[in-house]
């Protein structure tokens, strides 16, 4: 027979494994994307905090893939949102086919020059595997199932500096699902 000392304790332990097991299985994380930062591609850093309650699209980009040009659709997004409160940061990265071999900048010639990038743009940085940066994982941590497979890949973090949704590669920044995804996360308070 249990007394009531022993009937709290495991009552209160069962209390806690549904949190433990939804974190273990890629629940919400307790930290938010607004504890990262990333070095930029020139001068500071980026912090995340620095956008804390506003929604981000983070997207790991290169130079010479085939996606290459949703760096213009990416700036379309950032001219059509940006006052409302979006930031797009863009994440070099030559993780995939080595489609980033260049310089800061030559980063920098294909970003601003060739489709005039004048959003955020970091360093070049690893977003797989075990020396990912720390923000991919923990992106990684949240959302297992959808990680960068390949070149521009997007992360939407909402105001609450949590994922709001994911679009792989193949889906182009101005698709109406991405639209649709980035008002909702402005409309959200």
């Amino acid at each position: 027979m249990m007394n009531r000392r022993t009937m709290l304790t495991a009552a209160l332990a069962g209390a806690f494994v549904p949190t433990t097991r939804a974190l273990a299985d890629g629940g919400m994380s307790r930290i938010p994307a607004h504890a990262y930062s990333f070095p930029a591609l020139a001068g500071d850093d980026i912090r995340l905090a620095a956008f804390a309650g506003k929604p981000l699209l983070i997207v790991n980009t290169a130079s010479l893939c085939g996606y290459t040009p949703q760096y213009a659709g990416l700036q379309e997004l950032w001219n059509e949102f940006r006052e409302r409160g979006l930031t797009v940061i863009a994440v070099p990265s030559n993780d995939f086919g080595g489609q980033e071999p260049g310089s800061t900048n030559e980063i920098s010639e294909t970003a601003h020059h060739q489709y005039g990038v004048t959003f955020p743009v970091t360093a070049k940085s690893v977003v797989t595997g075990a020396k990912a940066h720390p923000f991919y994982k923990w992106a990684a941590d949240a959302r297992p199932r959808e990680v960068p497979k390949w070149n521009f890949h997007k992360y939407l973090i909402g105001r609450d500096g949590y994922i709001a949704d994911v679009f792989p590669s193949a889906v182009a920044p101005t698709d109406t699902r991405v639209k649709t995804a980035i008002a909702k996360a402005l409309a959200d308070s």
